[in-house]
């Protein structure tokens, strides 16, 4: 159930987010040329959001699935709307490491073997 609860929060926050930067944001955003970057953050941590809770769903054996792709959530998104709040570019090194935890979530939910 908490993994449920844990999904469902990052689904709302992405909700509420991709709104924020669409309308308090969006002037800071476009000045800083990183409008973009905050949707792609906002677009990537949905995607993701909603899997994990489709992850939870099913059970314990996705968990590992579901573990790399709430690390990925944090790494890439993250440090993404990071990035365009702050501006500070040297972030985006460390965004490839939250999209290999999301390679290998879904590499995990192939190699697994299901029920």
């Amino acid at each position: 159930m908490t993994m449920i609860r844990i999904a469902a929060v990052l689904c709302f926050l992405a909700v509420a987010l991709g709104a924020f930067g669409a309308h308090s944001l969006r002037s800071t955003l476009e000045q800083r040329g990183m409008l973009d970057v905050w949707n792609k953050a906002v677009f990537y941590h949905f995607i993701h959001a909603i899997a994990l809770f489709v992850l939870a769903l099913y059970g314990a054996i996705n968990r590992g699935a579901w573990w790399r792709l709430f690390a990925g959530i944090f790494l890439f998104s993250g440090t993404l709307y990071l990035m365009a709040l702050s501006n500070l570019r040297w972030l985006g090194a460390i965004t490839p490491l939250g999209g290999l935890c999301f390679l290998a979530g879904w590499a995990w939910l192939i190699i697994t073997p299901t029920k």
